[in-house]
């Protein structure tokens, strides 16, 4: 297979931000590539809602770490192991409007024992990064008894 063509990664059931079986969830669909760097990227592309929004016609904060701390996960998840988020820091560059195309883009930037550290970014239509992420995730295997991503 491809590395370069897009994989469409398993759904996660309830999961607020990629399940389909959530009636209050976002909906995102992951998919998995070869990132240029090398290792696994994983991207979904999609739209904040009313539902999602802070200040009038924009994105809320909240809604969008959700975001980006299920694609840091996912991706540390693709890479073998079972975390939880322990720390995330954002940089929140530009005003991530409602109804638009985004992009956000995770992948795997080090290992080092029993923790994960990932990235992560949403970009804009004009491919203008308007949120950067930096994750940090400890394995926490029992606390994941029906994994997706094993």
């Amino acid at each position: 297979m491809d590395s370069n063509i897009p994989v469409q990664l398993p759904e996660h059931g309830s999961c607020f931000v990629c399940g389909s079986e959530n009636p209050k969830g976002m909906g995102l669909t992951w998919y998995r590539k070869q990132h240029t760097a090398g290792g696994i990227l994983i991207f979904a592309d999609f739209q904040f809602t009313l539902a999602e929004q802070g200040p009038p016609g924009y994105t809320h904060g909240g809604a969008s770490a959700a975001v980006l701390d299920e694609a840091m996960g996912a991706v540390v998840w693709l890479a073998g192991m079972p975390v939880v988020l322990a720390n995330m820091n954002l940089n929140y560059s530009l005003p991530v409007p409602l109804g638009v195309s985004l992009r956000v883009e995770a992948w795997l930037d080090r290992v080092e024992g029993k923790k994960a550290y990932s990235r992560s970014h949403i970009m804009l239509p004009n491919e203008r990064k308007a949120i950067d992420a930096q994750g940090l995730y400890v394995q926490a295997p029992e606390l994941f008894q029906h994994a997706f991503y094993r």
